[in-house]
């Protein structure tokens, strides 16, 4: 599939985010600019929101779903806030201006001599506790609050020390760990004044009682290696640190990444990364796929799914003819940065590459 680069593609902000979907926003935004009966668009999984700030900017009336809380305030932020720059720009610089001091996350979370293996130098938890301490004193409304709490994980994003997730961390310091943190006012976009929705809640939930044109579900994948333990992190748990700072609730934590408790595996888990068979025989989280599908109303369904998930092509083509029809089916080489169209041949084209994502269109009946 070629890209018409005459499409303007809106620039969007987020963290270092395993499930990023930022290198394929060019090709959702050519799939939607070939259906003329959309205006309604529910992002379903919408993660970091960089799909929804995308589709928000061009226009459509967006709602941004998922189940963390970090999802929902960056969404606020981008989707929501309306003061100006300089109403956050003044309570940004009396924050940057604190004096840190150990509290909490430096015990918990700042490198020291003792601990090495820590997600941030002791230098910037400081900054952490003070400003985060501050925040509860400042009588924000929520939608305020996220953007300053949105600008504080960007500016932690920004000195980690870390791969992009924290269920673990390096044993040597990289570079960004030792610049200061600091907070600066996040780059929103006008939102047309169209009053865009966000919602914190299980993506059943939401389908439930609401119609869209378009919906988007990009969910975490359960994966194919069939010797993948019970025991494994889930998708939840590898952003345990942004729940713990929206919240400040200082919870019990565990393990050598001194995750939240609640992030435990076998509590902080998705359906749709269920790695067993349901009685049926069919996988638990294929079923899942199956039964949300049916259950959303909308002309239109994009799933994004990957060579590393628990389904085959030719499953989710079943999926996919039970409650409708495809009309397009692409791949995505992100080792290649290309995209191509996709043929029904074999369980997953080039499934040796751990690049691959895939997009499938679909009209519902």
């Amino acid at each position: 599939m070629n890209i018409d680069k005459t499409f303007f593609i809106p620039q969007t902000y987020g963290i270092k985010y395993v499930g990023s979907k930022l290198k394929i926003i060019p090709y959702i935004i050519s799939l939607l600019s070939e259906l003329n009966d959309v205006k309604s668009i529910l992002d379903g999984f919408s993660g970091t929101t960089r799909v929804s700030q995308a589709l928000a900017q061009l226009g459509y009336h967006v709602t941004s779903n998922d189940i963390s809380v970090w999802s929902e305030i960056v969404a606020n932020c981008f989707l929501k806030s309306t003061m100006t720059d300089s109403f956050y720009q003044e309570i940004l610089d009396h924050l940057n201006s604190l004096t840190g001091y150990d509290g909490w996350y430096t015990e918990n979370y700042g490198i020291n001599l003792i601990h090495r293996k820590r997600p941030f130098k002791s230098k910037n938890t400081r900054k952490l506790d003070a400003i985060r301490d501050e925040i509860e004193c400042l009588n924000l409304s929520w939608i305020d609050k996220s953007v300053i709490l949105t600008s504080l994980i960007f500016a932690l994003d920004k000195v980690d020390n870390t791969l992009g997730h924290y269920v673990a961390y390096l044993s040597k310091c990289s570079p960004r760990s030792n610049k200061d943190l600091f907070l600066e006012v996040p780059k929103r976009f006008s939102t047309n004044h169209i009053n865009h929705n966000v919602v914190k809640d299980d993506i059943f939930k939401t389908v439930s009682n609401n119609s869209y044109d378009f919906v988007y579900y990009d969910p975490p994948y359960g994966s194919n290696n069939d010797k993948m333990p019970p025991s494994r992190v889930r998708y939840a748990a590898y952003y345990h640190i942004w729940t713990t700072i929206i919240k400040h609730d200082k919870p019990k934590i565990f393990g050598k990444a001194n995750r939240r408790i609640d992030t435990k595996d076998v509590v902080a888990s998705s359906i749709f990364e269920e790695f067993r068979k349901a009685n049926d025989g069919n996988f638990i989280a294929l079923n899942a796929l199956d039964e949300l599908i049916q259950k959303t109303n909308s002309k239109y369904i994009l799933l994004s799914y990957s060579s590393g998930g628990r389904a085959t092509k030719k499953e989710l083509k079943s999926i996919i003819n039970k409650s409708g029809r495809l009309l397009k089916a692409i791949e995505v080489n992100y080792k290649k940065n290309v995209m191509a169209n996709m043929r029904w041949t074999n369980d997953w084209i080039n499934s040796d590459s751990k690049y691959l994502e895939y997009l499938f269109l679909m009209e519902k009946n």
